[in-house]
């Protein structure tokens, strides 16, 4: 892992496309910005992880059956 000390206003560049700036600090957040090339995705990681997950579930077909006997019992049930 790289470490890298910046203030306010000080910028990352990764890869000549992406900038990395660092917005505001106000004790333990730092507020970040950054710009690049729109067919690149950025996330947080937490989210990141979380679409993995759903991505993985939907690959193996996990929960599938539920929400399709689930569907089928509901369109049953209207008539």
């Amino acid at each position: 892992m790289l470490v890298l000390t910046r203030k306010k206003e000080q910028s990352i560049i990764i890869d000549e496309n992406i900038e990395i700036t660092i917005l505001d600090i106000s004790g333990d957040q730092v507020k970040i910005g950054i710009n690049a090339p729109k067919n690149v995705t950025v996330h947080r990681k937490e989210i990141f992880l979380q679409i993995a997950e759903e991505n993985r579930k939907a690959a193996a077909g996990i929960g599938t059956d539920i929400n399709i006997n689930s569907i089928l019992k509901n369109n049953l049930e209207k008539g």
